[in-house]
């Protein structure tokens, strides 16, 4: 399994996709699935979903939800710019940092 640099929680910035040039183009991370090597991120990647009633929704009809995107597609953001991630060791500790500012992101 595959170690991501991305987190539930991080701010992300679309780089690559029909969602790069959106007018909303940035979004926090909700879902992280790893396996699949895909994100879930609030506001991008908006599809229409047909549902039918059930006792959760009684009235059933189509509902907009997130679609996952690959991963590669994303780059965290630090303030305002977007950076890669790296890893490095602080105090015995592992801990990710911003490659452009050098800030540890934990």
């Amino acid at each position: 399994m595959t170690k991501l640099k991305i987190k539930k929680g991080d701010t992300v910035k679309v780089i690559a996709g029909d969602h790069r040039t959106d007018e909303v183009n940035t979004g926090v991370v909700k879902e992280v699935l790893v396996k699949e090597n895909k994100i879930i991120v609030e506001g991008i990647n908006l599809v229409k979903k047909h549902t039918k009633p059930s006792a959760k929704n009684p009235q059933g009809g189509i509902i907009s939800m997130e679609a996952p995107i690959n991963i590669s597609n994303v780059m965290l953001l630090d303030g305002k710019t977007a950076t890669r991630v790296g890893r490095k060791v602080v105090e015995g500790k592992v801990v990710r940092f911003a490659k452009k500012t050098d800030k540890i992101l934990d």
